[in-house]
């Protein structure tokens, strides 16, 4: 008796599959681990991406009290309403039978395609996450004065190097807010950097297994899609909740099918995908033609003159700091 290979659809039970390849998605993701990344419940989502989502808030109340007088009555203000909008990522991955074949192979082969196919999508997040602080916080920057933005990457030698010094300088750029800050993202290289100079701390559990690095006691997050420009690296300090985040509901999240026309005959799957992972605070407001696509590229995000700020400074929860390395 001849074996029949095993096909993705097979062994893939989507109301089972969809949940696990979502959480596999965050399980591992330090942005949102660390609490970087926090979920806005109650978005209205629209149907297809590259449209607006949006994000309404109370503006804050910075009224002092009133005094009690018995000859005045008391002033009944008003709360006010802002509106940070957001806007609707819509991306799908694609495998081949290929790509796919040692998770067929293996005990548990729907766990193991849902891990897969998470862990892509966490690095996804990861590359729209960068783009989007990019684009927002150069527009931060673009303000008169700029805004939550430390940059001396432009100082004569040691003064442009980061260090613990520079850093609670950047942090103090959101004033009284600054004790909000929990975490930190740079390139590796920066981390070595620090590393070399004493600067960086493990954090273990109660067994002794390393669970993450910290510089001046917020956890480190490194990604080297923070890539140098000209020598000069950025490292972004992040309250929680800093981006917020959301998963919508494309027509079509999972499929899985067979392109006859390609090598004699080729299965493969699809993930779908609508999300949000926007910056709190700083709206997305897009210049005339931009998206170009249906939903923005990374590029697109990376503009600053897509964004504009929403909340006062000291309450957008992100930090651009600009330095070299010694």
């Amino acid at each position: 008796m001849v074996d029949t290979p095993t096909k993705v659809s097979d062994i893939i039970v989507p109301e089972i599959y969809l949940p696990a390849m979502q959480e596999a998605t965050t399980r591992s993701n330090a942005f949102f681990q660390s609490g970087v990344v926090q979920t806005v419940d109650d978005l209205t989502f629209p149907d297809q991406g590259g449209k607006l989502v949006e994000m309404p808030f109370f503006k804050a109340l910075g009224e002092r009290a009133q005094l009690l007088d018995d000859t005045q009555d008391l002033e009944i203000k008003k709360i006010e309403m802002g509106q940070d909008t957001a806007v609707l990522h819509a991306r799908a991955l694609v495998y081949g039978a290929s790509d796919l074949s040692s998770a067929l192979n293996s005990r548990d082969p729907m766990l193991a395609i849902a891990n897969g196919v998470g862990e892509n999508w966490s690095y996804e997040f990861n590359m729209v996450l960068i783009s989007t602080i990019k684009g927002a916080m150069n527009a931060l920057a673009a303000e008169s004065p700029a805004a939550n933005t430390l940059d001396i990457s432009g100082l004569s030698g040691a003064a442009a190097y980061i260090d613990g010094e520079a850093f609670i300088d950047a942090g103090q750029t959101m004033g009284d807010a600054k004790s909000r800050i929990v975490a930190c993202a740079m390139h590796s290289a920066t981390e070595a950097y620090l590393q070399k100079n004493d600067l960086i701390a493990e954090v273990r559990d109660s067994d002794g297994v390393w669970l993450y690095n910290t510089f001046q006691q917020k956890r480190v997050i490194v990604d080297d899609a923070l890539a140098p420009s000209n020598g000069i690296y950025e490292t972004y300090l992040f309250g929680p909740g800093a981006i917020g985040y959301d998963d919508g509901a494309p027509k079509v999240p999972f499929e899985e099918g067979r392109d006859p026309l390609i090598g004699g005959g080729q299965d493969y799957i699809v993930s779908r995908r609508h999300f949000v992972l926007h910056p709190r605070g700083i709206r997305w407001t897009p210049q005339s033609g931009d998206p170009a696509k249906l939903t923005p590229t990374d590029a697109e995000l990376e503009i600053a003159g897509n964004w504009t700020r929403a909340y006062q400074t000291k309450n957008i929860r992100i930090v651009r700091m600009r330095h070299k390395l010694g």
